[in-house]
C-alpha cells in the first residue's frame, strides 16, 4: 500500500462510494479539509466502488448502502470474503437495526447516519483507522433485537420481486429455475407473515432486512 503524503505527512487514505453526485462531492470536500485525510477514490455505484478499493487499497472505505449494481453491504461482504485490509464505514440515512446487523455481519467497522456533523465524520474515520468500531449510539442498543429471518438467497429473490420483476425474469437473472424462485418467495412471504411478495418486500425493507 503506497502512503499518500499531504502537507508533508502520511495521511489516512479513503475511498468514498455514493450514488448521488452532490453528496459524493460534499463528503469528499469535507474530508479533504482535514490535514490527515486524503480521498484517493470516488465511486457512483457498488461495482465501481469494489474496483476502486481493490485497486487503491485505501485505509478506509466510506460507503452508502443503496447504490446501483451492488449495495454498500454487498461490497463490504465481498471485501471481507477477499480478506481485504481496508476498514469499512457505512454512512447512510437508514436508521434501522436490521441494516446495522447486516453491516456488522459483512465486516463493517462503522455504521453512521448522514445527519452527523462533519467533524464527527472525520473523527470516525480516524477511530476506525485506529482499529476501533464506531456505531451510531441510538442504533447500537437496538441492533440485537428482532433477528433477520431471511436467508441471503431469499433476500436476493425478494428484493428483485419487490422491484416488480416476474418470477421468470428473476430466475434468469439469478440462474435459478422458476420453481425454485417461487419456493424462495413462498418461504420469505411465510416468514414475514405477509399476504404477497410486494407486502413481504415492503416489510423486509422497513425492518432493514432487504
Amino acid at each position: 500500500m503506497n502512503p499518500t503524503i499531504k502537507d508533508g505527512r502520511k495521511t489516512i487514505r479513503v475511498v468514498i462510494a455514493e450514488d448521488q453526485g452532490m453528496v459524493l462531492g460534499a463528503l469528499a470536500a469535507l474530508l479533504e479539509i482535514e490535514g490527515d485525510i486524503s480521498v484517493v477514490g470516488r465511486a457512483r455505484n457498488g461495482r465501481e466502488a469494489l474496483q476502486q478499493v481493490l485497486a487503491q487499497k485505501p485505509d478506509v472505505f466510506l460507503t452508502d448502502i443503496e447504490m446501483p449494481e451492488m449495495t454498500g453491504l454487498d461490497v463490504a461482504a465481498e471485501l471481507k470474503r477477499r480478506r481485504c485490509g481496508t476498514r469499512v464505514i457505512i454512512l447512510t440515512t437508514f436508521a434501522r437495526a436490521g441494516y446495522l446487523r447486516r453491516a456488522l455481519d459483512a465486516g463493517a467497522a462503522g455504521y453512521l447516519l448522514k445527519d452527523m456533523r462533519a467533524e464527527q465524520l472525520a473523527d470516525a474515520v480516524r477511530r476506525v483507522h485506529q482499529g476501533l468500531r464506531v456505531i451510531d449510539p441510538e442504533l447500537a442498543t437496538e441492533a440485537w433485537g428482532e433477528p433477520d429471518p431471511l436467508t441471503d438467497r431469499e433476500r436476493q429473490v425478494l428484493r428483485l420481486a419487490g422491484e416488480g420483476m416476474a418470477s421468470g425474469d428473476i430466475a434468469v437473472q439469478l440462474n435459478l429455475s422458476e420453481g425454485t424462485v417461487r419456493n424462495y418467495l413462498s418461504e420469505a412471504i411465510s416468514k414475514l407473515g405477509a399476504g404477497n411478495r410486494i407486502e413481504a418486500a415492503r416489510t423486509a425493507r422497513t425492518k432493514g432486512w432487504l
